[in-house]
């Protein structure tokens, strides 16, 4: 096995977007840095549920709800 392939694990801090700070391995930064989360399971609309798209149905219901109340004159 070759040596030095694996890389350097040491402990940071990564700072959540409410302040809350938890301490993990990671191999970013060096020991003791703070990694500050701009976007975060506890905020992002993506774990939260927020501002989801309904499905308003396939592209004939879209058509028919724009056109719909027209028609053909003879």
């Amino acid at each position: 096995m070759k040596a030095n392939t694996h890389p350097d694990y040491h402990m940071i801090k990564v700072q959540m977007t409410d302040g809350t700070v938890f301490e993990t391995r990671s191999t970013w930064g060096k020991e003791g840095d703070t990694m500050a989360l701009e976007i975060d399971p506890l905020s992002h609309p993506a774990w939260t549920g927020g501002t989801r798209q309904l499905d308003q149905g396939g592209r004939v219901a879209q058509f028919n709800k724009r056109f719909g109340g027209l028609t053909l004159k003879k």
